[in-house]
């Protein structure tokens, strides 16, 4: 009997000796699925999938992968773009999405109770007719346990934060075994050490996220929305500048550079000035305080060479305006059929947002490429789309030497590699530059949670320097 019959076995009988029972499954189409994620090009086959249905099932699989020394990866929606939910080959990858329970909702302390496998839509499905909802927004309807192993954040970050503002307490299961509660309900501790904010980001390389308790917030009472048109990039990122410096702080602050409007234009029949251009929602007490936000923000476009482009108030309306940003993907995938693509994702300081757009434009044009600019712009966080078709070699190394120049650059103005799409496989060659001997001590806290190596080998924390 080979060594990974022996083990699948053994993983099989520990789950099936649960109450609620687990699903080893070694079905070529179930392994097939959990062997890549959205946006890396290549696949790693687990050796078996494990459907988890409760924490004791995520125990015991972690019992089964000490034994046998069998490498262990958790699983959500796999959206992940880095490389970070890809299993060691042969190895297990523990799929979360049944653990999708919500209970102990308290709409007086703002908090909910929910399962690594609950889905960010249908989880604010479920919020709204409380008049509450859970605001971060990375785009992707992804699980709450990635978001939190990826400190997800998005569209709504510039107001809300990402996850780790936004998670309150967790429950995470070891590998030695041990479940650590860690956090509280309370809304500020001076208790020890944050080993919540430490679990939240280490993309299942320190432990398995079994529930999640969230922070909350009321449904905003009035929005109002707007787009406004730049005559360039500097500009734009002028005016996002300028709104933060006046006490603005919007909802959701986005920004598309002029290719982009062009795409979207075309794949959904719009006709919006195709110019670099920024979407901004507001929020108000009331309608009178929404409105007087707009105000101030019409004056800071007039100011900063701005058009109105149009606004809204209603949500039908409002939706109808956002659909343009959110349609943003889809309509770039569509310009460039049969093309391959690749998201571009850095973070600066504010003060470098402008200089650092105009060095990614340098840099597309030092390399022959073009990529659409795409950005959380409230925060710093820009993206850019590559794309070629899947067999261009040359046009690949092309994208690895931007974006690596754009990496860097981030750096040095004081950024980061990722601001949202985590370190996975991709990006753990700049974790020296950016984290410098804390590198080392993080691999050493790595190596005090998972002394055998097993928590999602490989990633975050890797032996590349």
């Amino acid at each position: 009997m080979s060594e990974g019959v022996s083990w699948s076995s053994a993983l099989q009988a520990a789950l099936g000796s649960l109450e609620e029972g687990g699903r080893v499954s070694l079905a070529s189409g179930d392994l097939a699925g959990h062997a890549h994620d959205e946006g890396v090009p290549f696949t790693s086959v687990p050796g078996a999938v494990v459907f988890a249905h409760s924490e004791d099932d995520i125990l015991a699989t972690l019992a089964v992968a000490r034994q046998y020394s069998v490498p262990v990866t958790p699983w959500g929606a796999g959206t992940s773009l880095e490389g970070a939910v890809l299993p060691a080959s042969g190895g297990i990858s523990l799929d979360l999405g049944a653990l999708d329970s919500m209970a102990d909702l308290d709409p007086v302390g703002f908090t909910v109770r929910v399962g690594p496998g609950v889905r960010r839509v249908a989880l604010n499905r479920r919020l709204r007719p409380h008049g509450l909802f859970f605001p971060v927004d990375p785009g992707a309807d992804a699980t709450l346990g990635g978001m939190a192993a990826t400190n997800a954040s998005g569209t709504t970050t510039v107001r809300y934060g990402g996850m780790r503002e936004n998670v309150m307490a967790l429950r995470v299961a070891l590998m030695d075994g041990r479940v650590l509660k860690l956090g509280s309900l309370a809304r500020k501790s001076s208790s020890g050490y944050a080993l919540k904010q430490l679990l939240i980001g280490s993309e299942g390389t320190l432990g398995v996220l079994t529930s999640l308790t969230l922070r909350l917030h009321p449904l905003p009472p009035a929005t109002v929305s707007t787009q406004l048109a730049f005559p360039d990039v500097a500009a734009a990122v002028s005016a996002s500048v300028v709104l933060r410096g006046l006490g603005l702080v919007p909802e959701r602050l986005e920004f598309v550079d002029a290719d982009t409007v062009a795409a979207v234009n075309r794949h959904r029949a719009r006709h919006d000035p195709e110019l670099p251009t920024l979407w901004v929602e507001l929020a108000g007490r009331d309608a009178a305080d929404a409105e007087a936000g707009l105000a101030l923000l019409r004056e800071v476009a007039a100011e900063t060479g701005g058009q109105v482009v149009g606004e809204a108030r209603t949500p039908e309306a409002q939706s109808d305006l956002w659909a343009a940003r959110h349609g943003v993907y889809d309509a770039l995938r569509a310009a460039w059929p049969g093309h391959a693509t690749r998201i571009g994702d850095i973070c600066v300081p504010l003060s470098a947002l402008s200089e650092t757009a105009s060095f990614m434009a340098q840099t597309l044009a030092r390399y022959a490429l073009t990529a659409p600019l795409v950005g959380h712009i409230g925060d710093g966080n820009l993206h850019l789309l590559m794309h070629a078709p899947p067999g261009d070699a040359a046009a690949w190394e092309r994208i690895d030497h931007a974006l690596h120049a754009i990496a860097l650059h981030a750096l040095s103005v004081g950024g980061t590699c990722t601001g949202e799409h985590g370190i996975g496989l991709r990006k753990r060659v700049y974790m020296r530059e950016e984290h410098g001997e804390a590198l080392n001590l993080m691999r050493d806290i790595k190596t005090l949670f998972d002394p055998q190596n097993l928590l999602n080998p490989g990633k975050v924390v890797g032996e590349i320097d």
